[in-house]
This record gives C-alpha cells, sequence and structure tokens, in this order.
C-alpha cells in the first residue's frame, strides 16, 4: 500500500480545500494521473499520483482542509480494478474507523475542517519567511505567538530568534477564557439563502482588509484623452493581427505607460519591509482578471522587455488560464506593480485597493465620448476620454510623484509614438 500526501506547494501555501475528488475508491490510477483537485488562497492545484495500481481509500471528503504532508489516499500499488467496482458513482466514501474524516452521506452537516496535528492552526495562516518557519519548526515555536515589527505582519528569521530568546513567562501566554464558537446563522425566512464564503474569497476579504490596516491609501485621478490610440489602433488592427495572430488592444498601451512611468517615479515600483524601502529594477506587471471564483492578478513579467505583440498576447493567454483555473503559483508572484481594468463592467470612477506588497495600482475606467476643449481651448471637440485612478501607499510615496506619474501615463497615451522611443 502506498500513501497519497500533499505536496509542498509554495511558500505561502501551508494547507488547502479538497474541492473535487477525479477518481473514486476501486478505481484505476497511474503515475502521474490527477486524482483530486485541491483549491488554495491562490490558484486550483491538481494533486497527482506517484504510484500505479487502485485508489483503495480517501481519507478525506470534499470540504475538508488538509494541511502539506497530510495523507489523504491510499493507493494499492499493482492492483488492477474489478470489472464492476463495488463503489456507487455517488461523493467518494469516508471509512467510518478514521477519526479525521466527515460523514459524506449527512448532507446537512457541515464539512469537517481538518487539521494536521504536526502544526499549530493560528501559524497555518502566518506569513512567513522559509528561513523563519524552519527555525520555528526547530525551537517547537508557534509563530502565531512570535512578534513582529513588519507593517504587513510578516515573520522573519529574527523576530523567531528573539521569541524564542525571550524568557519562558514572556512567552508563554495561554488565553485565559476559550474562544466563543462561531455562530451560525440560521435563516427566518425561506427567501433567504446562506452561501459559505470559498477559501479564496476568504483569502481576498482578508488580504483585502490587512492593506487597509496597515497601508496608508491614497487615490489620485487624471483623464486620458485616447483620441490617439484609437485612431492608432484603427489604422494599424488588421496588419497587427495577420503579422502576430493576436489583436492590438488596449493594455499593452497601458502597460507600456505604465512602465514608462515606473521609470520616472521608482519608489512606485517598490515595497516597504520593516523601516526599508526595496526598490525593484524590473518590471513585472500584474493584470487584474475577473473569474467566477474571485479577483487573481496574473503577472506580465519583464513587461519593459517585451513588444506590443508579446505583451497582448501574455495578456490573452493569462486571461484563459485564469477562467479556466488554470493558472499556476508561478503565473501570480512577484508582482511589481498591478493594473485593473473596471471599465470592462462599465465602471466610470474608482478607488482601487492595493495589491499587498506593492505600493501602487493603476485603476481604468470606461470610455465616454465628452466635450473636450482643444486648440488652446479655441474649440470644443467630442473626445473619447477615461478616467485613470492612482491608489499608492502614502508610507513611501507623496502626493507630487503620485500626481507625476500619472501625468507621465496620461503623456504617453495621448502620444502613443512616445511608447515606440520609451519601450
Amino acid at each position: 500500500m502506498a500513501e497519497v500526501k500533499v505536496p509542498e506547494l509554495a511558500e505561502s501555501i501551508t494547507e488547502g480545500t479538497i474541492s473535487n475528488w477525479l477518481k473514486k475508491p476501486g478505481e484505476t490510477v497511474s503515475k502521474g494521473e490527477a486524482i483530486l483537485e485541491l483549491e488554495t488562497d491562490k490558484v486550483n492545484v491538481d494533486i497527482i499520483s506517484d504510484y500505479d495500481g487502485v485508489l483503495k481509500e480517501t481519507l478525506f471528503a470534499e470540504g475538508d482542509t488538509v494541511n502539506v504532508g497530510d495523507t489523504i489516499a491510499i493507493v494499492d500499488e499493482g492492483a488492477s480494478a474489478p470489472v464492476e467496482p463495488a463503489q456507487s458513482d455517488a461523493a467518494p466514501s469516508v471509512p467510518e474507523q478514521s477519526p479525521k474524516t466527515a460523514a459524506p452521506q449527512e448532507k446537512t452537516q457541515e464539512p469537517v475542517t481538518v487539521q494536521s496535528t504536526a502544526k499549530s492552526p493560528a501559524a497555518s495562516n502566518i506569513i512567513a519567511s522559509p528561513a523563519a518557519r524552519k527555525l520555528a519548526r526547530e525551537k517547537g515555536i508557534d509563530l502565531s505567538q512570535v512578534p513582529t515589527v513588519d507593517p504587513l505582519g510578516r515573520v522573519n528569521k529574527q523576530d523567531v530568534l528573539n521569541a524564542a530568546n525571550a524568557p519562558k513567562t514572556a512567552a508563554v501566554a495561554p488565553a485565559t477564557t476559550s474562544k466563543p464558537a462561531a455562530s451560525v446563522f440560521v435563516p427566518q425566512d425561506d427567501r433567504v439563502e446562506v452561501v459559505k464564503m470559498s477559501r479564496r474569497r476568504q483569502t481576498i476579504a482578508k488580504n483585502l482588509k490587512n492593506v487597509q490596516n496597515t497601508a496608508a491609501i491614497l487615490t489620485t485621478f487624471n483623464e486620458v484623452d485616447l483620441s490617439a490610440v484609437m485612431e492608432l489602433r484603427k489604422k494599424r488592427k488588421d496588419e497587427f493581427l495577420k503579422q502576430h495572430d493576436v489583436k492590438l488592444g488596449f493594455m499593452s498601451f497601458f502597460t507600456k505607460a505604465v512602465v514608462a512611468a515606473l521609470k520616472q517615479i521608482p519608489y512606485l515600483n517598490a515595497e516597504i519591509h520593516d523601516n526599508e524601502f526595496i526598490l525593484k529594477k524590473y518590471y513585472n506587471i500584474g493584470i487584474a482578471v475577473s473569474t467566477d471564483s474571485g479577483l487573481v492578478v496574473p503577472v506580465v513579467r519583464d513587461a519593459d522587455r517585451k513588444n506590443f505583440a508579446e505583451i497582448e498576447k501574455e495578456i490573452a493567454d493569462l486571461a484563459i488560464k485564469a477562467r479556466e483555473s488554470k493558472l499556476a503559483l508561478a503565473d501570480m508572484q512577484d508582482g511589481t506593480f498591478t493594473i485593473t481594468n473596471g471599465g470592462t463592467f462599465g465602471s466610470l470612477l474608482s478607488t482601487p485597493i492595493l495589491n499587498a506588497p506593492q505600493v501602487g495600482i493603476l485603476g481604468m475606467h470606461s470610455i465616454k465620448y465628452r466635450p473636450v476643449a482643444v486648440d488652446n481651448n479655441t474649440r470644443i471637440e467630442i473626445r473619447p476620454m477615461m478616467y485613470i485612478a492612482l491608489s499608492y501607499d502614502h508610507r513611501i510615496v507623496d502626493g507630487k510623484e503620485a500626481v507625476t506619474f500619472l501625468v507621465k501615463v496620461k503623456e504617453m497615451l495621448e502620444d502613443p509614438e512616445k511608447l515606440l522611443l520609451e519601450s
């Protein structure tokens, strides 16, 4: 018998929720074949079998939370599936003798959340460096009890060392009162539906609230005349599509304009760590994508080194992967600045929230034809106008730099030939 375990996923991901068993007990599995889909805070991950044989039993049900390293299934190596498996087509059964399983037959019962006894439940939600996690395991320290001065709550190795060297009386702080059980809302009206938040939606909510609590967010606005961009797209769209097999959209123009502005205002392409500013001299631009399961931000890496066609192709590919839940963790890591386009849904104006640990995000909005004074205010024309918004962390960027950034983006878009020189 061979055990199937939850593999190491990524530095910041320690657990996930079983969203779908792809194989049922009694079915044949092959080495490298996916047997279940695991929903993590960021992406869905297929867990594969490292063995050939028959799936003998599943140790957790759909909806259960499992930790990295947990044994989740047993495979009978070398066995063959019977012609008519005894297992029904219903959801995978969970053995009664397993103390960690939830009986799937009881439809009204809430899914059981299972935590590994080797890890603290609170520590699994702590953001910590790999070195800090390793040292905490070696010294038996609960990361959730480690004080940190990081404004975003991240625990580093020095924090763990400080906790390890602190007096035991100070380190041990048991709760004096038991934590009350979470209340369950019971609707009193049959016209009310209760929908449990998905793991990803809970993570989005938590992260956004943390950003609001820790960053000094400010938003500044400007408007852009997109006449030149629209004229250029109209003139070149057929040739561009024929040559590159991708449409010339707006996002490549905005991405290029953002990169040009970030080079002028480098502190918007940074993050804050303790009492230091980490300036990044590479430009990985996150593009917010709305999906059925929530907002995700895949990253166009080294956008400054890519041409318009390469950017358009990468954005299109990432958007498809996002909507099909096929994004890999690598697709969403190491972003330095984010662009979000609420205009695709009709938004006229908004104040986007930072995508931590980034310190800047640009919001695009709907294009509206409005009367505009042109030629030194001597005449009025109807022009395609868009409001743009920059939300930034005032701890690192002042108003002058934020306004300068938006003006630079505006200049690039209103004279797109400049983008060719900046590229």
